[in-house]
Parts: C-alpha cells; sequence; structure tokens
C-alpha cells in the first residue's frame, strides 16, 4: 500500500526503535539467566527505543501532541493530533527472552485513530493501517480477518490481568464461560500483537478488560480495517476510553458477545 507521508514516518521510526530493542533482545537472552536479571537492563532498552521514537516522530512532526508509557503527555502546539506510542510492548516477554513483543505507534487526529503501526521486530513483521484504506503487512499483503463462522472453530486471545489489578475475578469468570464454547484462548502478552493478529486471521477474536490506551490504539485500527467489528464490553462503553475491548470477526461477534457479556 501507498502510505501517506505520516505512515512513512511511523514506519521508519518503528523499524529505527525495533532495531535498537532487537539488539538489546540479544543480551537479554543472556541476561535472563543470570542470578542478577535483567529488569534494569529492560528499562533501560524501553527508555531507548521511547528516545528513538520522540527523536524520530516529534523531529518530524514538532507540533504534534505525545502520549506514551513512560514518557507521559505532552500537549502539542496542534491540539488535534497526537501521537500514542507504546516503545515496548510484553516487556515481561523481551525481559524473560520471549520473542514476543511489538513497537506500537497511533496517530489520533480529533480524537480518531487514523493511522496505526505495530512492529514485530523480532519476526520483521510490519502490521499498518490507515483510516478507510485497509490494513496490510509488510509490503504488500492485504490483511482480512477470519471467515470461521462457528465458536466451537474459534480461537480467541486475552490478557489476564496480574498484580493487583482490579479486573482478575471478571476475566476468570469469562475464561470459564468461553472455554467450553470455543477452540482454545491464548494469553500471549502483547496486546497490540493481539489485535494484529485478528486482523491477519490468526486470531477469531480478541477482548481485554483493563488496558491501556498506547497498548490497543494502533492494533484496534489495524483489526477495524482488516474487518473485525470492534465494541467495549459493555455495549455502552468506549473501548478506547475505558481500556475495555471486544473484537472479533463479523460471524462471530454477537456469539462470542453474548458469552462474555452474560452474567
Amino acid at each position: 500500500m501507498q502510505g501517506s507521508a505520516n505512515l512513512n514516518i511511523m514506519m521508519k521510526a518503528a523499524r529505527k526503535a525495533g532495531r535498537s530493542l532487537v539488539k538489546d533482545f540479544r543480551e537479554v537472552e543472556n541476561l535472563q539467566v543470570s542470578m542478577k536479571g535483567a529488569g534494569d537492563f529492560v528499562s533501560r532498552a524501553d527508555i531507548a527505543a521511547e528516545a528513538i521514537l520522540k527523536e524520530e516522530l516529534l523531529g518530524a512532526r514538532p507540533t504534534y501532541g505525545w502520549l506514551a508509557e513512560d514518557g507521559g503527555e505532552i500537549d502539542g502546539q496542534d491540539p488535534t493530533r497526537r501521537w500514542i506510542v507504546d516503545p515496548l510492548d510484553g516487556t515481561t516477554n523481551f525481559l524473560h527472552g520471549l520473542p514476543h513483543w511489538a513497537v506500537s505507534i497511533a496517530l489520533e487526529h480529533k480524537g480518531q485513530i487514523v493511522s496505526a503501526v505495530v512492529f514485530d521486530a523480532a519476526k520483521d513483521e510490519m502490521f499498518y493501517a490507515e483510516k478507510g484504506s485497509g490494513a496490510w503487512l509488510n509490503d504488500s499483503k492485504r490483511l482480512r480477518v477470519s471467515g470461521r463462522r462457528r465458536m466451537v472453530e474459534a480461537l480467541f486471545a486475552t490478557g489476564v490481568p496480574f498484580g493487583t489489578k482490579r479486573t482478575l475475578p471478571a476475566t476468570l469468570k469469562d475464561l470459564a464461560r468461553l472455554m467450553p464454547e470455543c477452540a482454545g484462548v491464548r494469553r500471549m502478552g502483547a496486546a497490540s500483537l493481539d489485535l494484529a493478529y485478528v486482523a491477519a486471521g490468526r486470531y477469531d477474536g480478541y477482548w481485554e478488560r483493563e488496558v491501556q490506551l498506547w497498548d490497543v490504539a494502533a492494533g484496534f485500527l489495524i483489526a477495524q480495517e482488516a474487518g473485525a467489528l470492534a465494541e467495549g464490553i459493555r455495549p455502552d462503553q468506549d473501548p478506547l476510553e475505558h481500556g475495555a475491548l471486544l473484537v472479533a470477526n463479523n460471524d462471530i461477534f454477537s456469539s462470542f458477545a453474548k458469552v462474555l457479556r452474560s452474567e
């Protein structure tokens, strides 16, 4: 797909940050088996990747705003546009030497996500989309959601809360209701890639009850542009505003939603 100037800036930035992270990831694979551990090293890798993205994105578009996991929020001179960035989605995977993590970049215009990039640097897979122009993988593969119509054949993805997150009991109830109805559930640890995989037809649906905007903003548009339906866990919720998403292909969505919304 011939993308806009903004999309090209985003893809260039994602690749540059991805190269830095891949280099650090090779070190983590060695560090993670040591007694010292790799936590501090990964924090530095994350911060370095965010610095690259900030330099590339704000350097090219200095009037845009900025929202990122670690770098906080910056109001831009242009109040209608901001970058929404997660330089390392899947930090725990990265820390443990698991090659499943991504650089996520979204561009918001007047409250709507209009351009999106999710770059899986470890596998060299660049997922991207622009509003109204479809979703794509690498140079030329058009993405479409799966065509599965039966819940019993469907594979879903989610994020299981950890630590002190308040939605763990509800998520466990979700799993108890959904598992008997489907082919399986995966918890891979990177929400941006979960949504990209729905777009690619690798998963048939995704839900999560407590997720941050920077984790899902880009993947949300990519999934929608590939044909996915997307709503809040509750029908009256704005999925991105509340961080509670329900995403699936058109044929399965109603059955999927019915299972997760039943009490």
